[in-house]
């Protein structure tokens, strides 16, 4: 994983990696990608439908069709190929389009297709995903998209990269709030300190255990804190010199008030682009645009 400053007035203030987007204002965003079995996952429910879509139309919409003297097994080859066209070219990009990067797959899965800078995609990224996916996904019943999927940071299948996109994780875990603030001898340290790298699963852990310390027995509280301050060392630039305790109540505070500033962040920039509160549905006015 690769990194990159980000400068301030004061100088460097923060590092941001591959998985973080950085806006026109300096601020990174911690957009995570969907994992690859997720990907996976929705990919068969898209693909069920688009099967399901063509069988309607194409077998028994055809059937009716040729019952009612409308076509003969000429044309009626024809509309099948036509079918095939749109059950699994057509509607997917057309779906993507109007829904801005979401399908019923996606939304299984709670993902979305957006740009590699995080932004909403068009018609063009949802046209390139959709033709390459034919060929991906259908013609090669989707070996070519796992292949290219596994080698790929961001799990992007063959179409992603070509338009330029990735499925970002849109429902995300809830984690209860940290019990305390930065403590006082650390914040210094939080001004300047890099948590950004530090895996999903370790920082759920570090957020439950700075929640429920105080309810701890000492000796277990001690325990705990020692191995998941183990785990999150690593993680963590500069590394503080203090107890285990101190350390992980100090990461999951910055933890959490860097994610409520990326989310304040994102949801100011996503009012001033489209106009539309997504929290509410209304506009500046206090009309809805639904």
């Amino acid at each position: 994983m690769t990194t990159a400053a980000v400068t301030g007035p004061r100088g460097p203030r923060a590092l941001v990696t591959d998985d973080e987007v950085l806006t026109g204002e300096a601020v990174a965003l911690d957009l995570q990608p969907i994992g690859l079995g997720m990907r996976v996952l929705g990919g068969l429910i898209d693909a069920a439908i688009g099967w399901i879509v063509y069988l309607a139309f194409a077998v028994f919409g055809a059937g009716a069709l040729i019952q009612a003297g409308v076509l003969d097994e000429g044309t009626a080859q024809i509309f099948s190929i036509v079918m095939l066209v749109v059950a699994f070219a057509a509607v997917p990009i057309t779906v993507e389009t109007l829904t801005r990067g979401r399908s019923l797959g996606k939304l299984a899965v709670g993902g979305r297709i957006v740009r590699s800078d995080g932004g909403a995609i068009g018609f063009r990224h949802a046209f390139i995903r959709g033709i390459l996916g034919v060929l991906e996904i259908y013609m090669t019943f989707g070996g070519l998209a796992l292949v290219v999927g596994v080698f790929t940071p961001r799990s992007q299948r063959l179409g992603d990269l070509v338009a330029g996109t990735y499925s970002e994780r849109v429902r995300r875990p809830r984690l209860p709030p940290p019990a305390l603030g930065v403590p006082e001898s650390l914040a210094g340290w939080a001004e300047i300190a890099d948590v950004s790298r530090l895996p999903d699963r370790t920082d759920a852990q570090v957020t439950r255990f700075s929640a429920g310390a105080g309810r701890m027995h000492p000796a277990v509280r001690h325990r705990i804190a020692a191995e998941l301050a183990a785990d999150v060392a690593p993680f963590v630039s500069p590394l503080p010199d203090v107890a285990p305790e101190l350390l992980l109540l100090g990461v999951a505070a910055v933890r959490r008030e860097r994610e409520r500033t990326s989310l304040r962040t994102e949801h100011e920039r996503t009012v001033r682009l489209s106009g539309v509160d997504p929290m509410t549905g209304l506009g500046p006015s206090g009309v809805s645009h639904d």
